[in-house]
């Protein structure tokens, strides 16, 4: 499979499967015992990186000291705030979520 039909078909490849998986999960404890499971310690840090940059982004600070305080490059920081701005409300769905009292 090509690179670009993988990226065309992304949803279609068991990603239904890993989220019913996902809403399975009860507390904190087991979605970290699954994710470390699923998942390399790399792999992890990057997409909880990512997360953080998530929020920064959200909160209005600079990519900079965005990439300063989390380690990562501007780049990605910038693919992160594509993504919140135009992406498929993903981000923003789940920080409508936190950000309301429970």
């Amino acid at each position: 499979m090509s690179k670009s039909s993988s990226i065309a078909n992304w949803h279609k490849t068991g990603v239904e499967e890993l989220g019913l998986a996902f809403l399975e999960l009860k507390h904190v404890r087991e979605f970290k015992q699954f994710i470390r499971d699923l998942c390399t310690l790399g792999e992890i840090e990057a997409m909880s990186k990512r997360w953080q940059a998530v929020k920064l982004v959200e909160a209005g600070w600079p990519y900079r000291d965005i990439a300063k305080q989390l380690g990562l490059s501007t780049t990605t920081i910038a693919r992160v705030a594509h993504w919140l701005r135009h992406g498929r409300g993903g981000y923003k769905l789940v920080l409508g979520r936190i950000k309301k009292p429970r």
